[in-house]
């Protein structure tokens, strides 16, 4: 058989082709590495970058425009910097940095801009968001209403936190901070709370710690950690917070709750001071640039309380700030103070002392108070903080060694009873039924006549009593929220009739 060649049809087909034919061309800014090192790169070029943006460097690394000078950008690594020399040709993005979000994340372990670090595979999720996301405004918030229980007596008691809340927990290093924030997360175990766990700047062996306790516990299945550990770059540590609040903002605004805790706010203002004075921004107060507080405040407004029309979603802050020898009025920790909506402040002095957690009810305090309580809550630890606070003022008084009247002594016994009660093992969060009973308990004076190293095996025992006994107390503590004037009496029942048996034994 014959092949035809049809000069004809070939022609035609190159006519149609040269008529369809486009040329498409695109203006594309590329610009050069002046000089690059400890975590910053200068760039030459690239007149239309837009603050924030994220630039290309070869071998797919990537960086953040931060400053924009008239013949020069300087930009943070978000990555290793070695790979980075002076002459590197460097691409726009023409986008933010954003980090995957979503249910896929949870149970996961991420650097600071989202990729997995636990060694188990991708995580596949289609969402991103951008890191620095619009806060939500004044007449998108309700007020906080809503208890966020910790699982500790002294904070739900005295200093309770509310979702949509930031309670700034303040105090030395090896105080609790931590635990605190961690035994937070184990109280929300079987509940509708999504936490996030922040790490900037710590050691890898303490985060690594704080993952097994997590896993321990079975609170990885509802939690997220980002870790920008001491040994990533300063720019990661930076960015760290600010992608953990991108996650936590979409189950706020999806109608969902979430809790996130940055550990430390110290440590990211000591990183972000890094970059900047590398990228020569004038120093101000402790060397710290002058939007040392605008990055702290833009970060703490994140949390909120969403309306009803947006879905009543929460993300409640949980920042840690460490402070250097009990100086609570230095510049960071007085920044964070002023931005947040209390503090849970931490006493080395009390820690030593085997009060743990190491709360100083003096400092302490929340601003949303018992607008973050049950009913039942509020009733009983309504005089707790007054009597704390009168109990500690005597003690300084009775150390001159004056001799005391009655009045006095019993409310040094009844503070000292308290001081005990209070007390809590590390990672042993306790259902709020537990705290409303042992608090009413120890309130009413049941323990005043029990010597001080007894009060916890008091403790320990009054709870299986009155579940057997009285099991309508705490079930209706509970369900309903309140103490009825009934439950209050079965209560004084239950520690009259429990007492009797424990005294004789």
């Amino acid at each position: 058989m014959e092949l035809k060649i049809k000069p004809e049809e070939i022609s035609a087909i190159l006519k149609r082709h040269i008529e369809q034919y486009q040329v498409k061309t695109e203006a594309e800014e590329i610009g050069e590495v002046i000089e690059a090192g400890d975590g910053i790169a200068r760039i030459k070029g690239l007149p239309s970058c837009m603050a924030s943006e994220m630039l290309e460097f070869p071998g797919g690394i990537y960086g953040m425009a931060l400053n924009l000078e008239e013949d020069q950008i300087g930009a943070m690594i978000l990555g290793d910097i070695a790979h980075i020399e002076q002459g590197n040709q460097v691409r726009r993005t023409g986008k933010v940095l954003s980090v995957p979000v979503g249910d896929a994340l949870v149970g996961r372990i991420v650097n600071a801009v989202g990729q997995p670090i636990d060694g188990r595979g991708p995580i596949h999720t289609e969402k991103l968001r951008l890191i620095e996301g619009t806060t939500p405004n004044v007449v998108e918030r309700q007020p906080v209403k809503e208890p966020l229980q910790t699982g500790l007596k002294c904070i739900d008691s005295m200093i309770p936190i509310g979702r949509g809340q930031r309670e700034l927990i303040i105090g030395d290093r090896q105080t609790g901070k931590t635990a605190i924030a961690v035994d937070t997360i184990l109280n929300q175990k079987g509940g509708n709370v999504i936490c996030i766990y922040v790490a900037i700047g710590q050691k890898q062996s303490t985060v690594a710690s704080v993952v097994n306790t997590l896993q321990e516990y079975g609170a990885m299945e509802y939690t997220i950690v980002v870790s920008a550990t001491a040994s990533d770059p300063a720019p990661m540590q930076y960015v760290a917070p600010y992608a953990g609040a991108a996650m936590g903002e979409e189950f706020r605004d999806t109608g969902r709750h979430a809790l996130i805790i940055y550990d430390d706010l110290w440590k990211h203002a000591v990183a972000y001071r890094q970059v900047s004075l590398l990228l020569r921004r004038p120093p101000g107060r402790e060397a710290f640039p002058g939007d040392i507080f605008n990055i702290h405040s833009r970060l703490l407004e994140r949390a909120a309380k969403l309306n009803d029309e947006l879905g009543g979603g929460s993300l409640t802050a949980l920042p840690i700030v460490e402070t250097q020898a009990g100086d609570y009025s230095a510049y960071i920790p007085t920044n964070v103070i002023s931005i947040t909506d209390g503090q849970i402040y931490l006493e080395g002095d009390l820690f030593y002392a085997g009060v743990r957690p190491a709360v100083s009810v003096g400092l302490s305090v929340s601003r949303v108070g018992g607008n973050a309580q049950i009913k039942a809550m509020k009733k009983v630890a309504g005089m707790l903080r007054l009597d704390l606070a009168q109990y500690r003022e005597l003690v300084t008084f009775a150390k001159f060694g004056s001799e005391l009247d009655k009045a006095t002594q019993a409310q040094i016994t009844r503070g000292e009873r308290l001081v005990e009660i209070l007390k809590q093992p590390q990672y042993n969060p306790m259902p709020v039924e537990n705290q409303i009973m042992i608090i009413f308990v120890a309130e009413n004076g049941y323990l005043d006549d029990l010597p001080v190293d007894r009060v916890k095996d008091f403790e320990a025992g009054f709870y299986p009593f009155v579940r057997e006994k009285f099991p309508q107390i705490p079930k209706e503590i509970r369900e309903t929220k309140q103490l009825s004037d009934e439950m209050s009496k079965f209560l004084h029942q239950a520690a009259q009739d429990y007492k009797k048996n424990f005294v004789t034994t």
